[in-house]
């Protein structure tokens, strides 16, 4: 008889009680049905397959589709006292590993879906007691979804080689049409599917244009302390923005695929272990991340779909505590969005400038950003939030749609070849010699724009170039996009969103330690010790909410300790009466 969840989420991870959907998903899988779990990061996923593979008989296939995220997991579960190993390229102990899945000593074994889909993996598991599938990252497997991954495709065969064996499917962000694809191709009855709430109420949301990106993206270092992750579009940007940042007093490395691999290890080896580093990378540095105390995420560009956006910028907070996910996008973001969409196959264009306009819509917005993103996956949130730009100040809005027609109708009487700032030159009547040599001083457009509206030309320009009515052409020239014409019929309205003044300074947010307890700063320095002595990243000892809850209790004993969230029997063990010690050291002064 499996042994009593509630008592495993106790004595292992050291929680009163599950989260979210996490104990519907655990008796599910524990009665032997199979589960599709839609649950936002941060939600606990891995304790839904960690804890079912201690409380039944076997071991727990864990497919995940990056070594990394594997490595990382295994190092948590190790922590925890469970019996985890992987199997991939990277690892030398594969004999023994192997040895150890068939006599039945290993609770989780972690794999890729190239090594899963092999028939000399079926062959091994033939050999041993298998209690579960779990598959990671399932979206990987829809040709629909955001990550699509062709050897997701292959595993339908394994699994139903071992059709006794309950299978569990588990993601953060997947559409409904994702969804529907997810359970036909890994073989989970419609009934399976067990949908957490999306939201992340800890996540601070904020969307600017780009306007001075690297003061942007300092302010936002200056205001969060803690550990931070700043996505870039391309390698040469990674580089670009790291190089920048490195004289504001934290450490701050590139990441992208264009590194050498050992480079790229010892980076993100860097960023786990650190409680203060920034990393600056491309979606290369993804799905393998699995850093719970990440206080920020910045975008430096428009991400590739507001799945894209979810996922990566979820990546805040997965403790909990308070985060903060900043987008810097600009218009041209937009256009080069487009121009790649004529790249990929003509059936999925549609979908892709679906994605596009969705981005737009969330931009744009000056109504509740989590309304707009929660909206879109399928939920009925409420108008406002309170956490986010929009909520926290909401923005003026004036309509533009006058002046958008005046902006289109100077790029058509000048040719659609010229850039924004002649065309703003021409508007505002502002004489030049090359207005003059062109003639564009006797247009009826010279010179009708003054006053007030003259501030409105620029996030005008931009907004008709997310809305698909301005595009550039391969000089820089603006042109007519396809939606040009509505706009110049009045037949389509611009209600702009005006962005909140510059502000200097940053305010410091989202600390470790909001209130400066001394004994809480001891803490980390006992965690930050142990960490080093055994090699683990700080967070895998005890988060910082644990270390919070301590400072703030005071525990005098083992069996204290055993009452505060996320200590189990094993840490306990392993860490409890050093930190007992530095407690009673302050209890003695």
């Amino acid at each position: 008889m499996p042994a009593d969840p509630a008592t495993l989420l106790h004595d292992i991870f050291g929680f009163e009680r599950f989260r979210g959907v996490q104990e519907q998903v655990v008796t599910r899988i524990i009665a032997g049905r199979n589960t599709l779990a839609i649950m936002p990061t941060g939600a606990g996923k891995s304790l839904c397959y960690q804890l079912p593979a201690m409380a039944m008989e076997g071991c727990c296939i864990v497919i995940s589709p990056l070594i990394a995220l594997m490595h990382d997991q295994l190092r948590s579960a190790r922590a925890l006292g469970i019996r985890a190993a992987s199997l991939t390229s990277a690892d030398a102990d594969w004999r023994e590993t192997q040895d150890r899945l068939v006599a039945g000593e290993l609770d989780l074994l972690y794999v890729a879906p190239e090594r899963a889909s092999g028939a000399g993996f079926r062959s091994l598991l033939e050999r041993a007691r298998i209690g579960l599938f779990a598959i990671d990252e399932a979206h990987c497997v829809s040709e629909w979804g955001h990550d699509f991954r062709p050897d997701y495709r292959l595993l339908r065969p394994l699994l139903d080689s071992f059709a006794d064996v309950p299978r569990l499917a588990l993601t953060a962000t997947a559409d409904e049409h994702t969804r529907q694809d997810i359970l036909v191709q890994l073989g989970i009855e419609a009934e399976g599917l067990v949908i957490s709430g999306f939201d992340r109420p800890n996540i601070r949301y904020a969307i600017q244009p780009r306007d001075g990106l690297m003061r942007q993206i300092g302010a936002v270092m200056d205001a969060h302390p803690g550990p931070g992750i700043i996505y870039a579009q391309t390698r040469a940007a990674t580089e670009k923005i790291a190089e920048s940042l490195k004289g504001r007093g934290r450490p701050v490395l590139p990441y992208h695929a264009g590194l050498p691999p050992d480079v790229r290890a010892a980076n993100q080896a860097a960023f786990i272990a650190s409680e203060d580093m920034v990393m600056v990378a491309t979606v290369a540095f993804g799905m393998g991340i699995d850093k719970p105390d990440v206080r920020f995420v910045v975008h430096a560009g428009l991400p590739k779909s507001i799945e894209s956006y979810y996922q990566e910028s979820g990546r805040a907070g997965r403790d909990g505590d308070p985060a903060v996910a900043t987008l810097l996008w600009g218009a041209e973001d937009f256009v080069r969005a487009r121009q790649r969409i004529t790249e990929v196959d003509p059936e999925r264009q549609k979908g892709e400038r679906a994605r596009i306009a969705a981005l737009g819509a969330l931009v744009e917005t000056g109504a509740c950003r989590r309304a707009v993103l929660l909206r879109h996956f399928g939920e009925d949130p409420p108008p406002t939030c309170g956490n986010c730009d929009n909520c926290l100040a909401p923005p003026p809005s004036v309509d533009a749609t006058t002046t958008a027609q005046k902006l289109l109708s100077a790029v058509y009487r000048t040719g659609q070849s010229f850039g924004l700032g002649h065309i703003e030159a021409v508007l505002t009547g502002k004489p030049n010699d090359k207005i003059a040599q062109r003639g564009h001083d006797r247009l009826s457009v010279y010179g009708i724009v003054e006053g007030e509206e003259t501030a409105l030309l620029k996030p005008v320009a931009r907004a008709l170039m997310v809305r698909d009515a301005l595009e550039t052409n391969e000089h820089g020239g603006l042109q007519f996009g396809p939606a040009a014409r509505a706009f110049l019929r009045g037949e389509e309205k611009i209600a702009l969103v005006l962005p909140p003044a510059r502000q200097r300074r940053g305010k410091r947010n989202g600390e470790a330690n909001p209130v400066g307890d001394p004994l809480f700063e001891a803490l980390r320095a006992c965690r930050r010790t142990l960490a080093m002595e055994a090699g683990l990243p700080p967070y895998v000892i005890f988060h910082d909410s644990t270390l919070r809850d301590m400072a703030a209790r005071r525990p005098r004993s083992l069996a204290d300790l055993a009452l505060i969230s996320g200590i189990g029997e094993r840490k306990r063990e392993a860490y409890g009466q050093a930190f007992l010690d530095v407690i009673a050291s302050f209890e003695g002064g």
